[in-house]
């Protein structure tokens, strides 16, 4: 994990909340509809900077997909591409859908063991230099 700020996770997931017990700062939403990145109109994020370090969905939520969410985030210009994806089951389309934003898939329920592995791989990937914009 790089020195000095925690990460930073975006969770949008109508369940539960994440632990924070890992020294991330974790924003939560329980639709995509009220996260402030759903409603901008392109990535306030300047330069190299990004959001998050990574961003989590559930796939089934009201008014958006995750994967319809992650998607917009995509087409706004959104530099941050460590997405998971979390869902009971996955349909043929979502699969192909998440395959082509690169997302870690996740089938509910999931043990955090596997979670809690994904994101120690990310924090790896995570450059010490990194600029988080601070958008919330």
């Amino acid at each position: 994990m790089p020195q000095g700020e925690p990460d930073e996770v975006i969770v949008v997931e109508n369940d539960s909340a994440p632990s924070h017990e890992r020294g991330y700062e974790v924003f939560t939403f329980p639709e995509p509809g009220v996260c402030p990145l759903h409603i901008v109109q392109e990535c306030p994020c300047p330069g190299h900077s990004s959001c998050a370090d990574l961003i989590m969905s559930d796939v089934n939520m009201l008014g958006e997909s995750g994967i319809d969410f992650m998607e917009r985030l995509v087409r706004k210009g959104c530099k941050q591409r460590r997405f998971a994806l979390m869902s009971g089951t996955f349909s043929a389309a979502d699969l192909t859908r998440a395959e082509n934003l690169g997302c870690k898939l996740f089938t509910k329920p999931s043990k955090m063991a596997e979670v809690v592995a994904w994101v120690e791989a990310v924090e790896r990937t995570i450059p010490a230099e990194r600029i988080l914009y601070d958008w919330a």
